[in-house]
């Protein structure tokens, strides 16, 4: 592969990630917060918070996807001789690395999976008590935590890897 042709996987790579963890870390950093100075009903806050991560889903699930096809791409010398991946620290990073976004993606699913359709369907049309919606508040701000620190962790390794640690 030519230098230019691995140019444009990385940076395809870093769109992908800046799509990915940049508007994770804007909904829960900058939406999220400004939410609750917009309505003081958790379930309206709910109800545009599900909108928005709808919206963001249709590029987040994409960029996900395309930075795990990437990531792998950029790594199948070193995946393809396990011997190294234990011998070095570039090989035991890229370890961590691959055990973080996996557990990015069960976190992901959990968090999309607690949000399912009849779900979003009974908060849309207010047929959940406070209690149940409180409660769903709390699962989804936790899975959404868990979500930005494995994202930012991943990003850590990536830069080690980057780096030549």
């Amino acid at each position: 592969m030519t230098p230019l042709e691995q140019a444009i996987i990385l940076w395809i790579h870093l769109i992908s990630a800046a799509i990915w963890v940049g508007g994770s870390l804007f909904i829960g950093i900058v939406f999220s917060p400004l939410l609750k100075t917009m309505f003081d009903s958790v379930e309206e806050r709910l109800q545009l918070m599900i909108k928005v991560g709808k919206r963001f889903n249709k590029i987040a699930i994409p960029s996900l996807i395309i930075l795990i096809g990437t990531g792998l791409y950029n790594s199948h010398a070193l995946l393809s001789k396990p011997d190294l991946l234990m011998a070095t620290s570039y090989g035991n990073f890229l370890i961590i690395k691959i055990i973080l976004v996996i557990a990015l993606i069960i976190t992901y699913v959990v968090h999309v999976r607690v949000i399912r359709k009849d779900v979003e369907d009974k908060i849309m049309s207010k047929q959940m008590s406070p209690h149940q919606i409180q409660k769903l508040r709390k699962k989804i701000i936790i899975l959404g935590e868990i979500t930005v620190v494995l994202s930012i962790a991943i990003l850590f390794f990536a830069s080690l890897l980057d780096a030549g640690v």
